[in-house]
């Protein structure tokens, strides 16, 4: 069995390959050729964790995978990362088990290749600024994937506690735009033409009335449903909602969730997923004006995607440590 660590992979795996092997990923699904069965979700709300086991097949690679990762929260103030998990790689011919993959960097690589994917297809053509709502872990990658698709010249950092904005601008100090660390998550939202919010708030952290004509969000924080990092007026006022499957959003969306309950939105508003998205089946943005949003909880398939193309990558390029179990 190969072991790959973080940094191993980091070394050879970027952005712009993720995109490309999800649109791939994206393909598969829309033609059945992937099983996914729906992930199971253990929760201790005592620490406002959680910890998720994502199985998932895909025939035309001949590779299975699960992968599990945990959420808490509370770790940094421990020394240890909010986001862990694993991925074990097996091949579908023999049944071997052929890799057992850190999973946090690809979690957040594939997570910011579908809201890649989602911008491309729905944001602006000329969009130029992007305000990140939370500069937490998730968020690095999320800008990464805009700045693949959209010539970004302005990026706007807010943060509710204002010294992560700090760490993340010097984080992205090599970007050759503007960099903005503004205080206040309306003012960001109202100046930008792509929004990223990655967030694990159970209330909405902008208004939707802050939201200007021609602007594309992507939500990728809160996955759970008593998490709301998105207000309803920003699904009311959003033309196109694009979920990244719709039987996902439905169990763990908070965003769509409440509402929903509410009775103030309703899922049948969904525009589509993003694999319709990608394959032309439903309609990408059609003017400068509508504002569109894209909802990601995460699904197994996608870790899988990139997890079997690192694992071929790593042993082309002698990566990794081989070990007997």
């Amino acid at each position: 069995m190969l072991v790959l660590s973080e940094k191993q992979i980091q070394s050879i795996y970027s952005m712009e390959s993720a995109i490309k092997d999800m649109e791939q990923a994206l393909a598969h699904y829309m033609e059945g050729k992937i099983q996914n069965p729906h992930r199971t979700v253990l929760d201790f709300p005592d620490k406002k964790a959680s910890a998720l086991y994502m199985p998932s097949a895909m025939v035309p690679i001949g590779k299975t995978a699960v992968k599990v990762v945990t959420i808490f929260p509370g770790n940094p103030a421990l020394g240890k990362k909010t986001t862990q998990g694993v991925i074990l790689l097996s091949d579908t011919e023999n049944g071997e088990h052929l890799a057992c993959i850190n999973a946090s960097y690809l979690t957040r690589v594939r997570t910011g290749a579908a809201s890649g994917i989602a911008t491309k297809h729905l944001a602006k053509k000329l969009a130029r600024s992007a305000a990140v709502i939370g500069c937490g872990a998730m968020a690095e990658e999320q800008l990464q994937a805009v700045l693949e698709v959209r010539k970004i010249d302005e990026i706007m950092l807010y943060n509710r506690t204002v010294s992560k904005a700090h760490d993340f601008a010097e984080k992205i100090k090599g970007f050759k735009g503007k960099i903005d660390i503004i205080e206040n998550a309306d003012e960001a939202v109202s100046k930008a033409d792509i929004v990223i919010c990655s967030t694990r708030s159970e209330r909405p952290v902008f208004s939707g009335q802050a939201l200007q004509p021609g602007t594309h969000i992507n939500g990728v924080g809160s996955y759970l449903p008593h998490m709301q990092e998105v207000d309803t007026e920003t699904l009311l006022k959003s033309s196109k909602i694009v979920a990244d499957t719709i039987e996902g959003v439905k169990d763990e969306a908070g965003d769509f969730i409440i509402p929903a309950n509410e009775g103030k939105w309703s899922f049948s508003e969904l525009h589509g997923e993003l694999g319709e998205l990608a394959a032309g089946k439903i309609t990408a943005r059609e003017n400068d004006e509508e504002i569109t949003f894209f909802k990601s909880v995460g699904i197994a398939y996608f870790d899988l995607a990139v997890a079997a193309a690192v694992y071929e990558k790593a042993i082309r390029e002698g990566v990794g440590t081989k070990v007997e179990l």
